[in-house]
């Protein structure tokens, strides 16, 4: 210590903390920057001086998750996840390392269970919706409580709670994401599973096609339209996605196989350049994918069919027959339980306001309810033997205020529709569920012109603004659907 510090080590005793850091519980102040000079070394750790008076130096943050390749947590001690590792949250879309004693969140004595046994093998019989407790989404859970603490409005906050008690898709939509999110989430749904004696159903939407949504910008994948990618599709996606699913088969799985891309085989061919680049490995990653996982009997697949107002027409339905029948034949023996409508869409349930005419561009579906009537009819002439569907109903419980009812981001007047739930309709026995598939809040595209990914349908009139990239939280769009959530909270 140098001489000219007055201050002895008796004195420095008595010096106030006025900082939190591991100098505090001894009466010191915590140093303002890590980096500051080491004046003395003891057991405790490195001291500075500052303001005449010891300070501690802040430690360099570590944790045990850093050498498995994720942060540590820094403003969450809530826990979504645990393992053999330790106890996991969640922080800027990413997980993190919970260093100490954490607290479960809103998922209580969900993952507890360090290895959870897995039993005998799971098959679907009938509806794979119907008997089962739906899993809730630990990274959406996360984002809605981020999506709490910017509110002040008690009524909005209640209703966002309740968010929280049902349940969304879990998307694949990367190759880092996949491994990132499908082996913990079945992992705890299992536990789950295993706590409760009920069955826990997880849905995961499978995204990542080379030259995905070649017909749109905002949403891109990170895989090219080429066969170097193509075969990484394969082994580093669908072949690990079989691998994680060949190991936890004692528990119920839906898959939701890569939305708009089979629906723009049927529209977008002729007129979109990306679109027929990306046509041999669109149909043959279909191929292999069903091969795949259709023969897995606790999963049930539902392939992509757009929405009614892309295509509801006659001609389009036609098509689309041909199209999805010689899909689903690619694959074979690999099984399709049906198909997913409306996915990420707002077209409403029923909107009997609608009928075939020159506002809906002559449309006799107006609605998704009168698409899949239609739908469930075509498909079974084309052969197709296992027709069901589900219909994506987190977006669609108001009317919104686009001019054309193929608008598509982000669009103003949103709110969220039916809750998630089997057998939704009477009479309609093919209609297999209503369910949450894309999570409301989360962004259909920016609206930043200069964007690398900007889409000009995110540049319309209706849709809400400004807006954040494709994926990212948007809590404008996420209090509008709040507020015109209907059936209300």
């Amino acid at each position: 210590m140098k001489t000219s510090i007055a201050l002895t080590a008796v004195a420095a005793l008595a010096a106030k903390a006025s900082a939190a850091c591991w100098s505090q519980k001894l009466g010191y102040p915590c140093c303002s920057s890590s980096s500051a000079q080491v004046w003395f070394t003891d057991n405790d750790g490195e001291w500075g001086v500052e303001n005449g008076d010891w300070c501690g130096i802040p430690k360099a943050e570590s944790c045990w998750s850093q050498p498995l390749g994720y942060p540590c947590c820094t403003s969450t001690s809530t826990a979504v996840y645990t393992d053999g590792d330790g106890a996991w949250g969640i922080e800027n879309g990413d997980w993190c390392g919970i260093n100490g004693n954490s607290s479960q969140g809103s998922t209580p004595n969900v993952g507890n269970d360090e290895n959870p046994v897995i039993g005998s093998q799971y098959t679907h019989s009938g509806n794979p919706f119907k008997g089962h407790k739906f899993f809730i989404n630990p990274y959406y859970t996360a984002e809605v409580d981020a999506a709490i603490a910017q509110m002040s409005n008690s009524s909005l906050i209640a209703k966002a709670k309740k968010m929280k008690e049902y349940s969304n898709a879990i998307w694949l939509d990367t190759i880092e994401n996949m491994n990132n999110w499908l082996e913990r989430n079945l992992k705890t749904a299992l536990a789950e599973q295993n706590q409760t004696g009920k069955t826990v159903l997880t849905v995961f939407v499978v995204y990542d096609l080379p030259g995905r949504d070649c017909h749109a910008l905002a949403s891109n994948g990170e895989l090219l339209a080429n066969d170097s990618d193509a075969a990484r599709y394969k082994t580093e996606y669908i072949d690990v996605i079989e691998e994680k699913l060949k190991t936890y088969i004692s528990q119920p799985v839906v898959l939701i196989v890569e939305p708009d891309s089979l629906a723009n085989m049927v529209t977008n061919l002729e007129n979109t350049p990306a679109c027929r680049d990306s046509e041999k490995y669109y149909l043959d990653g279909h191929a292999y994918l069903i091969k795949k996982l259709g023969v897995l009997k606790h999963v049930a697949m539902y392939l992509d069919i757009g929405h009614a107002f892309w295509l509801g027409w006659d001609d389009n339905r036609e098509k689309a027959g041909k199209v999805y029948a010689k899909v689903i034949s690619s694959g074979s023996p690999g099984q399709v339980r049906g198909f997913a409508s409306n996915v990420a869409n707002y077209t409403p349930w029923e909107d009997p306001t609608l009928s075939r005419g020159p506002d809906t561009e002559w449309n006799p579906c107006p609605d998704e309810k009168r698409y899949i009537e239609a739908m469930y009819k075509d498909f079974k002439s084309a052969g197709i033997k296992s027709v069901y569907f589900i219909d994506d109903t987190s977006r669609n419980g108001h009317k919104t205020d686009r001019t054309h009812p193929g608008e598509w981001c982000n669009q103003t007047g949103v709110g969220i529709g039916a809750r998630p739930q089997a057998n939704p309709i009477s009479g309609m026995d093919y209609l297999d569920a209503f369910y949450w598939v894309k999570p409301l809040g989360e962004s259909d595209g920016t609206s930043d012109t200069s964007a690398k990914r900007y889409d000009g349908y995110c540049g319309h009139a209706t849709a809400m603004k400004p807006a954040p990239e494709a994926g990212q939280w948007f809590q404008k769009h996420f209090e509008q659907g709040l507020e015109n959530a209907n059936p209300p909270f």
